[in-house]
C-alpha cells in the first residue's frame, strides 16, 4: 500500500497519513504520546519486556521462543512459537513455568495471552489457563480466544 494523505476533518490543522507500515520512529512517536499521558493520569509506567529465545546447541540457529511483557501487574505473552520438531516434548511447557516465574518475581497478579481454534488452545488449558474472552469469526482460523491464568488470590476486605 503506497501512503495517502488526507485532510482530518476536525477543526485542528492536522493530516493523516495512511500507510502499511510506519517507518523513521513514528511508531516510537505515537508510543511516547502514550506513555507521557499514562504517566500524567497515574504516576509512573511500570512496562517491562521478557523474552525467551530457544536455539540449538550445535549451530545457535533460532528454534522458538517466547515474548511477553509486564505491565501493572499483568504479564502478557504476546507470542510463544516452536518449531514443530520441538512440539511435544516439554520445551513449551518449560517457557510457560519460566515465564509464569518471571511474572511472580515481577509481582504480577495473572498471565494472559490470546491464541487462535487452530493453534494451542488444548496446550495452554492444561497449563492452567482459562478462557475470559472469545471473538467469533469464519473457521479454521477462529474463533480466537483470550486466556488467563492468577497466580494469586485475591480477597476482598470486609
Amino acid at each position: 500500500m503506497n501512503e495517502r494523505h488526507i485532510m482530518c476533518q476536525s477543526r485542528l490543522a492536522v493530516e493523516l497519513t495512511i500507510s502499511s507500515n510506519l517507518s523513521g520512529g513514528q511508531d516510537k512517536a505515537i508510543l511516547d504520546i502514550l506513555v507521557q499521558d499514562a504517566r500524567d493520569k497515574i504516576g509512573s509506567i511500570d512496562n517491562r519486556d521478557f523474552s525467551i529465545v530457544v536455539r540449538a546447541r550445535q549451530d545457535g540457529t533460532v528454534l522458538g521462543g517466547l515474548i511477553a511483557q509486564s505491565r501493572w501487574g499483568g504479564f502478557h505473552i504476546i507470542l510463544l512459537a516452536l518449531d514443530p520438531k520441538l512440539q511435544g516434548h516439554g520445551t513449551g511447557k518449560q517457557l510457560i513455568t519460566i515465564a509464569e516465574e518471571e511474572a511472580r518475581r515481577r509481582n504480577c497478579h495473572h498471565i494472559w495471552l490470546d491464541t487462535y481454534e487452530f493453534q494451542a488452545k488444548a496446550f495452554y488449558q492444561k497449563m492452567g489457563f482459562e478462557i475470559f474472552g472469545q471473538i467469533d469469526g469464519p473457521a479454521p482460523v477462529y474463533p480466537r480466544y483470550f486466556m488467563q491464568k492468577k497466580l494469586r488470590n485475591t480477597v476482598s476486605p470486609l
